[in-house]
């Protein structure tokens, strides 16, 4: 009988190492662990890890993310955003749960909601029917 060989049943793991420079956008649907150098945007729906070498120069949208270096650009996470006392934001952040070590380093705006949650249409009294 021969053996068949299924897709791996672990979500697809990326990993970006120390030294790799990529301009572009990456798009995936697992996780993601950067240690290189980013200009462009990360999109997906698994956990994203920037390590302390790497750099992010972009937008970022994810379920999860734990950022030991630095991003330039927003963050957008749809659970918790975890910053380790070597990270570094310049830019804004969106996330529902937000755990900062001390030592981080955060300078933007930060909105405390799920990330890619739409605002709900809201209804003005003058828009009311008697």
């Amino acid at each position: 009988m021969a053996n068949r060989i299924d897709a791996p049943s672990d979500p697809v793991r990326n990993q970006i190492g120390t030294g790799t420079l990529i301009k572009g956008n990456i798009e995936s649907g697992g996780d993601i662990r950067f240690d290189g150098n980013l200009v462009g945007n990360i999109r997906t729906k698994g956990k994203v890890v920037i390590g302390s070498t790497g750099e992010i120069k972009g937008e970022v949208f994810c379920n999860s993310s734990i950022i030991e270096g630095k991003i330039e650009g927003k963050i957008i996470v749809d659970e918790l955003l975890t910053l380790n006392s070597t990270a570094v934001i310049i830019g804004d952040i969106v996330a529902k749960k937000l755990a900062i070590e001390p030592g981080a380093r955060f300078t933007g705006t930060c909105n405390m909601s799920s990330g890619y949650e739409q605002p709900k249409e809201t209804t003005k009294p003058e828009d009311k029917k008697p």
